[in-house]
């Protein structure tokens, strides 16, 4: 397998040598969107687990290590005339980092999560063993405890994922609507009308899109959002639109969504000096992260008078009940554009403990990731309290890559406690990797 094996018994021996010490992983990109603390911590180089091993068309799967990302991923495949089942929408997310946290994209209305497209997870646990986890061996309660556990019970270093064919074209339909209620009931009935693709934004009160895509072999035209042309803003400005399939594969990363307002990025002057090479996600989770450690941002709005909180947050809430998240969302927040995704995992292999969703279930995901910001003084976390508590009023749940508040009865009542300390208990008993609730709330 390409050196698989050798890079695999090196990483052993390295956590073996780190004893009882806490450790962390080595990488060059991160899409966690918490501030954490380092110190204390050995290194664990993973950087040498990026290959692609195997793509299998014909029975539908692919075989990659764990801290491969998503663009790499996707060209080997494609270059197979298939995907894999769901690509979260950043080029620099990694396979494993998706499968240990949540991702998410606009296949996943028929796919679910990107844990739902999982096969097998080789992992390398706290006690450095290495074990292949399935949903139907020995380790199965790791394959159904590893997503939504952020490597507190071990790293991916290797997964095999189910992949779907493609066609050279995406064709692309904007369904708009001016009431909530009716776009979400739209969402779900077109779920089961044959398309590939499903997703949408909301831009207002009374503005709101529902984007459905289908793979199509010819297109009249071939949009391109990879520089002058800015994909979010077509929703509003186009009924039908083509896209080649990588293009449309990674229609979002070009602006971060929309993101790249905040770096100026969508001045046309601005967009023309950075050019193509540095309109997309990692350039600007570059700067994000210069900023947060310079402190930029906060300065200026202290200066001017303002206080602000980030709102950087993933949540799923049941489709009965997102016409009243959103309501709550512009009424106690504000913030938009909201990307909106169906999630409903039609074939599931089980239920994930960690990430507690019914798979039979229809839920819509809603994505904000911008900064409130109030000429009244608020305690901190507010908006994500706020936030929190609404979506655990209306039985939905949220994921953990940005700022979280709970309280830690609160958090291990949500977040399947007892699972987790029973996986704890088998993978990790010396508690290297760290605890979820500490790394994910407590930030340690």
């Amino acid at each position: 397998m390409n050196g698989f094996a050798e890079r695999k018994a090196q990483l052993a021996q390295a956590l073996g040598s780190a004893g009882a010490a806490p450790v962390g992983l080595a990488k060059d990109t991160s899409n966690l969107f918490r501030d954490r603390e380092q110190a204390g911590k050995r290194r664990l180089d993973v950087r040498a687990f990026h290959h692609v091993l195997a793509v299998d068309r014909e029975q539908g799967w692919v075989e990659v290590e764990g801290v491969t990302p998503y663009d790499a991923l996707v060209d080997a495949t494609l270059a197979h005339g298939v995907m894999p089942a769901v690509v979260p929408q950043l080029k620099s997310i990694t396979i494993g980092g998706a499968a240990a946290g949540v991702g998410i994209e606009a296949t996943s209305f028929r796919q679910g999560l990107v844990h739902d497209t999982l096969l097998e997870i080789e992992v390398l646990t706290g006690t450095g063993e290495t074990v292949v986890a399935t949903p139907d061996n020995e380790h199965r309660g790791l394959f159904f405890g590893f997503p939504n556990s952020y490597g507190t019970l071990g790293y991916a270093l290797r997964l095999k994922a189910r992949t779907v064919p493609v066609k050279p074209y995406v064709e692309v339909r904007h369904h708009r609507f001016d009431d909530a209620a009716a776009a979400f009931r739209a969402m779900a009935a077109l779920a089961d009308t044959g398309i590939d693709f499903l997703d949408g934004v909301v831009f207002g009160r009374d503005r709101l899109v529902v984007t459905t895509a289908r793979f199509v072999d010819h297109a009249p035209w071939a949009s391109d959002y990879t520089w002058r042309k800015i994909y979010y803003r077509s929703l509003l400005e186009r009924d039908t639109d083509y896209l080649r399939i990588h293009d449309y594969i990674w229609r979002w990363d070009t602006d971060w969504f929309w993101c790249s307002k905040n770096l100026g990025a969508q001045n046309p002057l601005i967009r023309l000096l950075l050019g193509r090479k540095r309109l997309n996600s990692r350039f600007y989770t570059r700067v994000m992260r210069w900023n947060s450690r310079v402190g930029l941002t906060r300065r200026l709005d202290r200066f001017s008078g303002w206080h602000r909180e980030s709102v950087i947050q993933d949540v799923d809430v049941p489709i009965e009940r997102a016409a009243e998240f959103l309501e709550f969302f512009h009424r106690e927040i504000g913030i938009l554009p909201i990307w909106l995704c169906p999630i409903q995992a039609r074939n599931p292999v089980g239920r994930f403990e960690l990430y507690p969703v019914d798979p039979g279930k229809m839920l819509v995901n809603f994505g904000f990731w911008d900064v409130v910001r109030r000429r009244e003084a608020f305690a901190p976390g507010h908006h994500n309290r706020l936030i929190e508590a609404k979506v655990q009023e209306l039985g939905g749940i949220k994921s953990l890559y940005a700022d979280s508040y709970f309280e830690e009865d609160e958090f291990w009542r949500l977040y399947n406690g007892e699972a987790y300390r029973r996986l704890k208990a088998r993978y990790d008993p010396k508690g290297v990797l760290g605890d979820l609730y500490r790394k994910t709330v407590l930030r340690h």
